[in-house]
């Protein structure tokens, strides 16, 4: 068969590929969702990994919450944070560990979780580049620091819960985070954090795994309540050398 034959059944494979997508609609919806997930690789997941607790459907059961309408953003901060599954069932609180899934997985997972219902957030798209720093830490500062410390390392809750430390997240997680509030945490949607504030906020979070210390020693960035006590705590230390020495030279 020559080249001229060879480029007529490319053409007239395509066109059949073309009537077979347009017969069938859900081959179709499944070529579309390849693009960021797959949803029937999703399920195969979701059966032995989620299902025990979440349902066959991810209706909920006793032991953990519906996952229909939940959005791509909170499939995606449970699941590559770690936080889900759980060790174990009676997990007071499901703390950050490393993931069980690689990244295509988890893109599979949301492809199937959204699939069963649409809604919820999804995951942000962020450009931190031309984000309002110092507004950033004003929205922090009153919004979060109160849970997550000034300097995002976290801090006791009640019911023997705690406020994680921030800076192990990525900037996606802490987007997501703020959009769908996970744990006792609460949610900042659209009405309350416009998109150019969440990215504000982001960068602020970010910024903190790297603090410019122009002043000198950061003493490792516990907040200015902890530090300065550690600097009155110091110069009390030096205050007493002086007055020790003093007396001595007496």
């Amino acid at each position: 068969m020559g080249r001229r034959g060879g480029a007529v059944l490319l053409v007239v494979g395509g066109l059949v590929s073309i009537l077979l997508v347009n017969h069938h609609p859900a081959a179709a919806v499944q070529a579309g969702a390849a693009e960021g997930g797959d949803i029937r690789r999703g399920q195969e997941l979701f059966a032995p990994g989620c299902s025990s607790c979440h349902g066959l459907q991810g209706e909920g059961t006793r032991r953990a919450p519906s996952l229909l309408g939940v959005g791509a953003a909170s499939v995606d901060f449970w699941v590559s944070t770690g936080r889900m599954p759980l060790k174990t069932s009676g997990d007071r609180q499901a703390v950050r560990k490393p993931p069980e899934y690689d990244r295509r997985q988890i893109d599979d997972l949301i492809a199937y979780v959204t699939s069963l219902k649409p809604g919820g957030p999804p995951v942000p798209e962020l450009d931190l580049s031309t984000a309002d720093l110092v507004e950033g830490g004003e929205l922090f500062r009153a919004n979060c620091a109160a849970c997550h410390g000034a300097v995002g390392i976290g801090g006791a809750l009640a019911s023997g819960r705690q406020a994680p430390p921030l800076r192990p997240a990525s900037a996606i997680q802490v987007g997501e985070a703020v959009r769908i509030g996970p744990g006792a945490m609460p949610s900042f949607g659209p009405d309350t954090f416009s998109h150019d504030q969440l990215e504000a906020v982001v960068r602020y979070v970010e910024s903190l795994d790297h603090p410019d210390d122009e002043g000198g020693s950061g003493l490792g960035h516990a907040g200015p309540i902890p530090e300065g006590f550690v600097g009155w705590l110091a110069g009390l230390g030096v205050l007493l050398l002086a007055c020790y020495w003093i007396g001595e030279r007496e």
